[in-house]
């Protein structure tokens, strides 16, 4: 649903609300109001919630990559220990621990680089959208707010007029 479409609605429960005589306040409807705010909460663009996906991906890779690099370590201290024995077994093992070392470590880089710049696009596609949503929210709720402001201006107007002709009515009749 669009939050301009919810905002039209927002606005059009407040003007069915009842008028409060003292303050100027409205007494609106909770129950609309608490089903417009729910839509309105479905309403905001999947990519932030997508950014905060991919964060949590990002998170969960780099987990799984140092689980990985701790359990590739483990191995290698394990099979060098268990070959100590031989002197070419002890070079081979230690070649091995060495590349398994690198290949986890380049591993871990690759995936966090990858989940850093999903997340990073993610983000700002999120931020872009965000802006724009807010853009056209904010230049609508003003529109709103000047016409409003227009027809407060015109009921001030009258009620002005109201109290200058009653006053003038009470000052031209005769006191007795």
């Amino acid at each position: 649903m669009d939050i301009l479409h919810l905002i039209d609605r927002l606005e059009e429960i407040v003007s069915e609300g009842r008028r409060v005589p003292v303050g100027g306040g409205v007494v609106v409807s909770r129950q609309k109001m608490i089903e417009l705010i729910d839509r309105m909460r479905v309403a905001v663009p999947r990519e932030v919630y997508e950014a905060r996906d991919v964060l949590e991906e990002k998170d969960a890779a780099i987990a799984e990559g140092r689980r990985q690099a701790q359990d590739l370590l483990s191995r290698a201290h394990e099979e060098l220990e268990s070959r100590l024995s031989e002197t070419e077994v002890v070079r081979a093992a230690h070649e091995h621990s060495r590349q398994l070392t690198l290949d986890a470590e380049r591993r871990v880089r690759e995936l966090l680089q990858a989940a850093e710049e999903q997340a990073r696009q993610r983000l700002d596609e999120a931020q872009g959208q965000s802006r724009r949503e807010m853009t056209e929210a904010d230049a609508y709720a003003l529109q709103t707010l000047r016409k409003l402001e227009e027809q407060l201006e015109g009921f001030l107007s009258t009620v002005r007029n109201g109290v200058d002709a009653l006053e003038q009515r009470a000052a031209d009749r005769p006191r007795g």
